[in-house]
């Protein structure tokens, strides 16, 4: 049989079973090794991120960036349009408050010219009554002094009979006329 006869190579870092003593990354014989592979990883990460992850990275930023661009701008713009429409609310709020006051006034107006002219129409209707009443009371009032006259009349020749004299109708209706003027 043949014996195989493996050797370890002993060093400052592997004993003479082959396991490391201590840590290897801090083993002074592996540094140029570890430093090669260490550059090598750096260069490949460096690659995959300048053309791949960066750029997307990048377009995105970029496409965020017009995006909060185009909704401030948006923004302005809508804020504007809200500056514009409330100023056409308050101008037709305005508007409306005006022509609300003249409507007003024109009812009013209507309502008082109405009122003048019912006050007109009860006026003149008191003032035909009073003319009319009027008229009844200067009727009542010359029928009452005809009536005092003809009862002073018929008193006076009551009287005159009644103390025994003989009264004609003239001399009465005389002194009853003269002493009904005063």
């Amino acid at each position: 049989m043949a014996t195989e006869t493996t050797e370890h190579a002993v060093g400052a870092c592997v004993d003479g079973g082959g396991t490391a003593i201590g840590m290897p990354q801090l083993c002074a014989d592996w540094m140029p090794n570890q430093i090669f592979w260490l550059v090598v990883s750096l260069i490949v990460i460096y690659f995959i991120m300048s053309r791949i992850a960066l750029p997307r990275i990048g377009a995105v930023l970029a496409e965020r960036s017009g995006t909060i661009t185009n909704d401030l701008a948006a923004a302005e713009e809508l804020k504007l349009k809200a500056v514009e429409a409330e100023a056409a609310y308050e101008k037709a709020l305005a508007d409306a408050r005006s022509e609300a006051a003249k409507i007003v006034a024109e009812a009013g107006s209507e309502i008082q010219a109405e009122l003048d002219a019912e006050l007109a129409k009860a006026d003149a209707e008191i003032s035909a009554q009073t003319a009319e009443s009027e008229k009844a009371i200067a009727e009542i009032r010359d029928s009452a002094a005809a009536n005092v006259k003809d009862v002073a009349k018929d008193v006076t020749k009551a009287l005159v009979a009644a103390m025994g004299g003989k009264a004609d109708a003239k001399s009465v209706n005389a002194a009853v006329t003269a002493k009904m003027k005063g």
